[in-house]
């Protein structure tokens, strides 16, 4: 292999070739040296030092088949579906829960935002974990117990049993929002990155806009019990899924790959880079849930993305009660033809990801203009559209919404939206894992907490804020604050890059 040292003989006999420099970045943030030659001299400075012999090596990630790889994606992408779509299936329960758990309507809703908020809080420890025992157990282990979250809550006689279910529920599954990304990025070369992502990045927001489809048609005809056995069966069927998925994180498949070398040879000095590394556990656990506020106080263009997308997110949830207010409301819809009414947001994503060649051939336009370097300010072209889509699908969906009005109008406008949606999430996430290659984990944990709150704390107001200003009015408030926002990505576009030069933690 070009640019390659041999190493001194292994355990068969033939020799073993190691990278002449690679480096892998901690999801503590730490940058891991594997260096084993010396540029200058050519000579090997420590022929011990286990690393990959290329893409062909047995047990490297990219090395995969194509098929494999995208099968592993698309398991782990149904499994952010499930575990978002869980979010938002529980809103068509409201009636029956108020019911048959005597609560009120506000206390009903609590138990969307509390499983959202657990969302934001799970990848805070759930991503150091992954650094030490690998992505495979992290996601086997949590999905048993989101599986087992949801029990209590088809079982809940009251409403706290119910909301604590929810809350561990949000917890267990938001491995899928901070570990599975890194999978698809462990397989997938730089160049050939787009689309995988692209796909995993739509699954946890077609979730929420598939959940009350799905929803309406149990509890329109059924109890709303079976919205979690329905959940239980679909997740025990996920998680066999998730079982056959192999490891992919690089330093931990290295640190098997030395273990194995040590054992078959007796030879103890063979290690791997995290063999030697000093932070535990818990240092690791508390630099987790540090550094991205760190990176939220001192890094404007993360807070400023952050915000955008959490605003996004928010939106998206006030729809599950401003959709109901308007279809059932305004035109009369029944609950499982107003979990069809939420086909729009999804069509709209699902264009949104077919726009991925156009992005990609745009892409390599902007590499070929600067002589083949890539830049992260790159990354945001999709956003720029987006950030104009997004408050024209708002003001569409918000004017449209009257009885002289057909009901398809608003509907393709939340499709806008969606689109819209779709693509600054997209543009943002690789943004900032381009931007910030040594904090990305801590990057995205940001982004994952800012969504959770904005997520979790718009549904408590929305039903008031419809009711006192009207559809109109408040669907407005919501548009002006899409077109505040909008501008960013495009800001970022044009100055992202004299801006970096002043950061701490991005890429120079």
């Amino acid at each position: 292999m070009e640019g390659s040292v041999e190493a001194p003989e292994n355990r068969e006999g033939s020799t073993t070739t190691y990278n002449e420099k690679e480096t892998q970045p901690s999801e503590a943030g730490q940058e891991v040296e594997t260096r084993t030659q010396d540029d200058k001299t050519g000579s090997v400075r420590d022929p011990y030092l286990v690393s990959w012999e290329g893409h062909d090596d047995t047990g490297c990630p990219r090395g995969l088949r194509k098929l494999t790889k995208w099968s592993i994606t698309l398991i782990i992408s149904a499994g952010a579906f499930n575990t978002t779509c869980a979010s938002s299936i529980y809103t068509s329960t409201y009636e029956q829960i108020e019911r048959d758990l005597n609560c009120s309507h506000e206390l009903a809703i609590a138990g969307l935002s509390l499983y959202v908020m657990g969302l934001g809080i799970g990848p805070m420890f759930l991503a150091p974990l992954s650094e030490f025992y690998g992505r495979r157990p992290i996601y086997i282990t949590s999905f048993a117990c989101y599986i087992l979250s949801l029990i209590p809550c088809a079982a809940a006689n009251n409403i706290t049993t119910l909301l604590v279910g929810r809350l561990l529920g949000g917890v267990a599954g938001s491995a899928f929002l901070s570990v599975a990304g890194g999978t698809v990025g462990d397989m997938f070369e730089k160049g050939e990155l787009g689309l995988p992502m692209m796909v995993f990045t739509a699954s946890p927001i077609s979730g929420p806009a598939i959940g009350p489809l799905i929803g309406g048609f149990i509890n329109q005809y059924t109890n709303w019990r079976w919205t979690w056995y329905v959940m239980i069966i679909w997740s025990v069927i996920q998680w066999a899924l998730l079982c056959i998925v192999p490891e992919t994180y690089n330093p931990v498949l290295l640190q098997r790959k030395a273990a194995t070398i040590r054992r078959e040879t007796g030879d103890d000095r063979y290690y791997a880079p995290y063999d030697r590394r000093e932070d535990g556990i818990l240092k690791t656990v508390l630099i987790s849930c540090k550094r991205p506020f760190q990176l939220l106080a001192f890094e404007p263009m993360l807070l400023a993305l952050c915000t955008f997308t959490a605003l996004l997110l928010g939106i998206l949830y006030i729809f599950f009660q401003a959709f109901a207010i308007i279809f059932r409301g305004t035109y009369g819809f029944t609950l499982s033809q107003l979990g069809l009414s939420f086909l729009g947001l999804f069509m709209g994503l699902t264009l949104g990801v077919l726009t991925d060649p156009l992005w990609r051939r745009a892409y390599d336009r902007l590499v070929e203009r600067r002589d083949g370097q890539s830049i992260p300010e790159f990354r945001l072209v999709p956003g720029i559209l987006g950030g104009v889509l997004v408050p024209i699908g708002i003001f569409w969906f918000g004017y449209t919404t009257y009885p002289s009005v057909h009901w398809i109008v608003p509907i393709i406008g939340s499709a806008v939206f969606g689109t819209g949606m779709l693509l600054v999430y997209s543009s943002v996430f690789a943004f900032l894992v381009d931007c910030y290659p040594l904090y990305a984990a801590s990057a995205m944990a940001a982004n994952s907490f800012t969504r959770s709150c904005f997520a979790a704390g718009f549904p408590l107001f929305s039903t008031q804020m419809y009711h006192t200003l009207g559809n109109q009015n408040a669907t407005l408030i919501l548009a002006l604050l899409a077109v505040v926002m909008a501008p960013f990505p495009y800001i970022f576009f044009k100055h992202g890059e004299k801006l970096r030069k002043y950061s701490r933690y991005a890429r120079s």
